[in-house]
């Protein structure tokens, strides 16, 4: 087993959570061995599964007074005496844009539908806030740990306190679109217990959507469907109304038609002149601009076509 001088890890990858060295078995060290941890990084030293201590960013040079245990551990005071170990560098960058999602629907009494089963996906970030934690709990003796590995046990966490929200929202499924960011900060605050007993720290959580079966949204549909249908109905009785109104006048409202008295000719035909034994005539008054009708000898003005008292039609005096 050769000697590892310089111990660093230069090449970190986008998903990369965790990068041991050696990615196999343990590695010979010795006092006097330069570890370079870069911005971001964090470098634990392990021995026998048991963390011996973290370094941060910077160039240090392995000796007793960085690591103290080891020393007692193995009774070396000082020297260039090779110990074996591992060190596992950590990145404690933001690792965004993680997917949860059910997998399969979940149960929600609906105040509406009653139980239905909903869908629902988001995202959410995390960085790691306790490297030595984050090792033992998680990661193990694996030789590279990304964000893939962690995302199935993460979703796993997620879900299970989802149902317990779902569980204890008294709601419509049609209101949820709404409640999605206090249901976030919710969720938010429910888990960070959860990530904190692995060494993680959950930055932010995001409910993307919530969607209900498709049986459900059919239903849906047909009540938003109902609804304009029956507003459209409505709107166009009052235009109609609108448009059929009239002057409220007793003549015009009363008067009949010509077809309604039967002097009205019909479509395709020609009326002969009227007779004068046809003419009603009008009886004129003493007042000025008046006459009498002749039906219900009311007084109306001389040139009206209808009586505005009886209704029935006024002719024409005869010679006019």
């Amino acid at each position: 087993m050769a000697l590892i001088d310089v111990i660093q890890h230069p090449n970190e990858r986008s998903d990369e959570m965790v990068f041991r060295v050696p990615q196999q078995g343990a590695g010979e060290f010795k006092f006097g061995s330069q570890l370079i941890v870069r911005e971001g990084q964090a470098a634990v030293f392990f021995r026998d599964g048991k963390a011996l201590d973290t370094f941060g960013p910077g160039r240090h040079t392995i000796n007793t007074n960085n690591l103290p245990l080891l020393t007692g551990l193995m009774g070396i005071a000082f020297g260039a005496t090779p110990f074996t170990a591992e060190v596992f560098f950590v990145s404690l960058r933001e690792f965004s844009d993680l997917r949860w999602g059910t997998a399969q629907p979940v149960a929600f009494r609906d105040s509406d539908f009653g139980i239905v089963r909903l869908r629902a996906f988001g995202a959410y970030s995390i960085r790691i806030s306790d490297p030595q934690l984050f090792v033992q709990q998680v990661v193990g003796s694996r030789a590279v740990y990304t964000t893939g590995h962690i995302e199935d046990y993460l979703r796993g966490v997620i879900l299970n306190e989802f149902n317990d929200m779902l569980g204890s929202v008294h709601t419509s499924l049609l209101d949820l679109p709404g409640q999605t960011v206090e249901l976030a900060a919710a969720m938010r605050n429910a888990l960070a217990d959860d990530f904190e007993r692995i060494g993680l720290d959950l930055t932010s959580f995001q409910i993307v959507a919530i969607t209900p079966p498709d049986d459900v949204q059919h239903s849906i549909d047909e009540r938003t469907s109902m609804s304009i249908l029956g507003r459209s109905a409505a709107s166009q009785q009052v235009e109609t109304r609108a448009l059929d109104g009239v002057p409220d006048t007793p003549a015009l409202e009363a008067a009949p038609t010509g077809l309604e008295l039967g002097t009205g000719p019909s479509v395709g035909q020609v009326t002969a002149p009227p007779t004068r034994e046809t003419l009603v005539q009008p009886v004129r008054s003493g007042g000025p601009g008046t006459v009498e009708c002749p039906h219900c000898h009311a007084q109306v003005p001389a040139d009206a076509r209808f009586c505005p008292n009886c209704g029935r039609a006024l002719q024409a005096q005869a010679g006019r």
